[in-house]
């Protein structure tokens, strides 16, 4: 891969999108994992205005240190970066007070995540609505069109997204390549969304290697392996039921004769 071209490449796409929309910038939200360091320090690579939002809720201090720490850095690096926090932690626990409990306590505790992620797109829209700016998205390839691993009109909500086409170890080499910290380097990816340290692989069932290696399968199934075989299942599962994430929002056409 040719990072250094990339770079440059989405640095350039991201200013000229920009320019185009008639904006005066890029609203982006962080969370002290590699996509949204990544995504936050190309935008900041444009030169143009970039607001740097941290949005915790009950969040882990591993996660909120890394994100001030990235933030510190896109300061030092780049200018016209700014930052702001909004402690969503009480504003969540007033919504959930106000809302009935569900019957089903796993779809009830997922809904909750759910929410955590729209909680946080309404606060981007409110800056970005502010200041004339785009909200950037963090998501990656496997991601946003592997497995659907986003809420809808949560971090799915988004006006442009730098690295969806890049799988997530492209990711973590664009990372490297940026001076990205560290610790966000090593630290295991996480959505940040339940209020533990479950990361993503466990709540998944495959690591991100797994799946790339299940997105560009196209062989004989016989010939694999069982843990192959569990993750190219655990894949096309999450493919499947995920794609009303991934399709453009279904539309019914009404039929000229009924006009």
């Amino acid at each position: 891969m040719k990072t250094e071209a990339i770079v440059e490449h989405i640095t350039d796409w991201l200013q000229d999108y920009c320019r185009r929309a008639a904006m005066r910038g890029f609203v982006i939200g962080v969370s002290g994992g590699i996509d949204s360091a990544v995504s936050s320090t190309l935008a900041a690579r444009t030169g143009m205005p970039l607001l740097v939002v941290e949005m915790p809720i009950h969040q882990s201090r591993d996660q909120v240190t890394r994100a001030r720490e990235h933030i510190e850095f896109l300061k030092e690096r780049h200018g016209k970066v700014e930052s702001v926090e909004v402690e969503l932690t009480g504003v969540f626990d007033r919504l959930i007070e106000a809302l009935p409990d569900g019957s089903d306590e796993a779809g009830h505790e997922m809904s909750l995540v759910n929410t955590r992620a729209r909680l946080r797109m309404t606060t981007l829209y409110y800056f970005a609505a502010l200041q004339a700016r785009l909200v950037v998205g963090t998501g990656n390839k496997v991601e946003d069109f592997g497995i659907g691993f986003f809420t809808k009109y949560g971090d799915g909500g988004v006006d442009l997204s730098p690295i969806a086409d890049l799988m997530k170890s492209e990711v973590y080499q664009l990372g490297r390549a940026l001076g990205v910290n560290e610790a966000i380097l090593a630290a295991p990816p996480t959505d940040g969304l339940w209020g533990d340290d479950r990361t993503d692989e466990d709540q998944i069932g495959a690591s991100y290697p797994e799946l790339e290696w299940a997105m560009s399968f196209d062989g004989d199934r016989s010939a694999l392996d069982d843990r192959q075989s569990e993750v190219l299942a655990i894949y096309r599962r999450l493919n499947g039921a995920n794609q009303h994430k991934m399709e453009p929002i279904p539309v019914c056409m009404i039929p000229d004769a009924l006009r």
